[in-house]
């Protein structure tokens, strides 16, 4: 039952971790993009039934002829959007900022009116620019974030710089401005249709680079959540394939557990089909791992539906613990109600193959109560191991189903304890019959044990 707790230890850990993660981040830019896009095409929309109302001239055209190529320019990031750097989505990223640009700082050809291109300045067409920032944390990565800040900041300075050493136009307007404005530089600049303003032009450059930092920072913690919500899961994952629901609750709050070697009593079991091998032989790969895998499935959900945990499979079979990680009142009782639930499910399995014409299968139950270890085991990569003569015991008392002609070969201790636990109902509507004494295989003592007859 590989258990991964000490990702420090286990450089392998730390890999799939990764992996995981990096999926669990592949699937939100996957997400975050077609967001990114549909809150695109969202906002040029308004934008363009916008810009008609509030400027109802020709020349609106132009701006929305602008508005249907940013949302090309979307649709063409959806469709080469990645995982990792890519070089496409870089430049039309660029393109965005570019096209931009353009629009604030070049004359509308379509306007009737000729001003001097520093008059573009005056619509405030900056702001523009925050919506590309903010659609871009929805889908890209924090460095993307920072690059798009500097990109910006790049290519309004050099807008401006280019406004700035275009020939004037207006220039006796700007001279009475002057005049009028008595040597006043601020307000000078301010009212001239030539001025770029360069104040306000280096203003909004120096607030853009604090939002999109601010994003970029806010992104990255956003991805360090989502990596670190993606490993939890995961961690989750991996517990409930062992654990019951229940059980992975309780583990999930406390990660102590599991790292503590320690003794306790258990109730252990032992599931195998009998005569497997000739079974299986001459059957095509898929009937027999087919066979396994719902086989498997069902004895699986009786384990986890009376609170045991499954340890391993053991190729046609399975081990199976009730009492780990923590002990129960009634581990020795839910370890015979399991029993007789899988017997049940058996039974129930057999019929549906023999109704499509295939063989029925017979399962061997053990069932042994007494003290395992429990603990961590390996070196670099650790398994949680339930180890100790219990554990043999229960195997051995599984085997010895076959020369005793049975379905479960419980051990007394296991079957005393249960009685323990519940001694109003004894131990329940299972009927056990008690057998002389079994030697075992490894055992010093022989050991008194109660069989389950085979139906049928």
């Amino acid at each position: 039952m590989a258990r991964r707790l000490s990702a420090s230890a286990r450089p392998n850990d730390r890999q799939e971790s990764l992996k995981f993660a990096e999926a669990a981040l592949a699937n939100a830019k996957r997400e975050g993009l077609l967001l990114a896009v549909r809150a695109r095409w969202a906002a040029l929309a308004v934008i363009a039934v916008m810009l008609p109302v509030l400027n109802p001239y020709i020349e609106m055209v132009y701006y929305e002829i602008a508005a249907a190529l940013f949302a090309l320019i979307g649709w063409a990031q959806l469709k080469v959007g990645r995982t990792g750097r890519s070089g496409a989505e870089l430049f039309l990223m660029f393109c965005d900022l570019a096209l931009m640009t353009l629009l604030t700082v070049l004359p509308n050809p379509l306007s009737a009116v000729d001003w001097p291109i520093a008059m573009q300045y005056r619509f405030d067409n900056f702001i523009y620019f925050f919506i590309l920032i903010a659609g871009a944390t929805l889908a890209y990565s924090w460095r993307t974030a920072i690059a798009m800040g500097a990109w910006t900041a790049g290519l309004w300075l050099t807008g401006a710089v280019w406004v700035y050493f275009q020939p004037q136009k207006l220039v006796d307007v700007s001279e009475k401005i002057k005049a009028a404005t008595g040597g006043d530089d601020r307000l000078f600049r301010l009212l001239d249709p030539n001025s770029v303003n360069a104040p306000d032009r280096f203003k909004e450059v120096i607030v853009f680079l604090i939002v999109a930092f601010t994003l970029a920072i806010a992104t990255r913690r956003s991805n360090l959540l989502l990596t670190s919500h993606a490993s939890l899961e995961r961690e989750r994952t991996n517990l409930a394939r062992y654990f019951s629901p229940t059980v992975v609750e309780e583990l999930s709050k406390n990660d102590e557990p599991l790292k503590q070697v320690r003794t306790q009593d258990i109730a252990v079991l032992f599931v195998d089909i009998v005569g497997f091998t000739s079974f299986a032989d001459g059957k095509p790969p898929e009937e027999v791992i087919g066979t396994l895998r719902e086989f498997h499935g069902r004895m699986e959900h009786e384990v986890f539906l009376h609170g045991g945990t499954l340890d391993k499979y053991l190729g046609d079979g399975l081990m199976a613990t009730f009492g780990t990680p923590f002990c129960g009142k009634t581990d020795a009782i839910n370890a015979l109600a399991c029993t007789q639930a899988m017997i049940a499910a058996v039974d129930n399995l057999n019929r549906e193959r023999t109704a499509n014409g295939e063989a029925p299968i017979r399962a061997s139950f053990g069932l042994h109560y007494g003290p395992v270890v429990l603990g961590d085991i390996g070196r670099n990569r650790l398994e949680f191991a339930v180890i100790g003569s219990t554990v043999n015991a229960a195997a051995r008392l599984e085997a010895l189903t076959r020369s005793l002609g049975c379905v479960l070969v419980a051990s007394d201790a296991l079957v005393q304890q249960a009685k323990s636990e519940n001694i109003k109902d004894g131990i329940g509507s299972i009927a056990l019959e008690q057998q002389p004494a079994q030697i075992l295989r490894g055992l010093e003592h022989p050991m008194s044990v109660w069989t389950l007859a085979q139906k049928g």
